[in-house]
């Protein structure tokens, strides 16, 4: 239950605070775990406004710049989409949650490894590591 209240807050506080008012948009940043993207060790972290470390000296967008790219591209039901730079998946799911056919590819074969998990934990995208 904490963690639903928390995924709200950052969506009110945080995402439609930044402009971000595409109702799809919001939806898919609801419905996909941020939680399940995060590195355990900053999984405290996984609702705050900030950009969350990973390894290979890479990062987490914050909530916030995630939903202004997804807006953005505002992707619609039967697009396809490349996500280059995966991370550990979680803007490839939002795409995914809003109707587009993903993929992702990611250069740190171990971030590639935590993609591909992430993905396959909530059903959504794929990753490929590049080779």
């Amino acid at each position: 239950m904490q963690t639903e209240f928390a995924r709200v807050q950052m969506i009110t506080q945080q995402v439609r605070a930044w402009d971000v008012l595409n109702e799809r948009v919001l939806d898919a940043m609801r419905r996909t775990p941020r939680e399940f993207f995060v590195p355990e060790r900053f999984a405290g972290l996984a609702f705050a406004d900030a950009g969350i470390p990973l390894r290979a000296g890479q990062h987490m967008l914050a909530p916030k710049v995630v939903g202004r790219l997804l807006q953005a591209l505002d992707a619609q039901p039967g697009m396809r989409a490349l996500v280059v730079g995966a991370g550990t998946g979680f803007v490839a799911a939002c795409l995914s949650a809003m109707g587009a056919s993903v993929r992702a590819i990611e250069l740190h074969a171990e971030l590639a490894a935590a993609a591909r998990t992430n993905l396959k934990q909530i059903g959504r995208a794929s990753c490929r590591e590049r080779v």
